[in-house]
């Protein structure tokens, strides 16, 4: 008695010829993860009410670093708390010692003049003398 287990066509081999999505569905979900988790790194937290500016907003470097001051006159670089006296080597730290990097300056709007100069001329004798100051856009009219 004999059986027959194959019918004879040979295109197919026994070889699949669908595309296996599997793995790159599997990619695609761990970089999505990788992007969700690295995009909130990437803003600083440090809530300042800002004044409004009617000028064109300036592009930003990939890492810029924040200079913030708070209504209650609390200095931060990035999303740390600095004092005065620290405020040269938390700069140092975060730009990695270079000086040529632009700082962007925030501060409430509610900070007296005096207070935001003492900052200022803090940052001139660090050597840092790229400042660039930040608003909140507002339209012009």
């Amino acid at each position: 008695m004999a059986m027959r287990l194959h019918d004879g066509d040979d295109d197919h081999n026994g070889e699949m010829h669908d595309i296996n999505v599997t793995p790159f569905i599997d990619v695609m979900l761990v970089l999505l993860i990788i992007f969700m988790v690295a995009a909130p790194l990437a803003t600083v937290d440090v809530r300042v009410n800002l004044p409004a500016s009617t000028s064109q907003p300036q592009p930003r470097p990939e890492k810029p670093v924040y200079l913030s001051i708070k209504a209650d006159k609390q200095l931060f670089v990035g999303n740390e708390a600095v004092s005065v006296e620290t405020l040269a080597d938390a700069l140092a730290t975060q730009t990695q010692g270079n000086k040529e990097t632009t700082l962007f300056f925030q501060a409430d709007k509610s900070v007296d003049y005096a207070t935001l100069m003492a900052v200022m001329d803090r940052l001139r004798a660090a050597g840092y003398l790229k400042i660039a100051l930040m608003g909140m856009a507002q339209d012009a009219k």
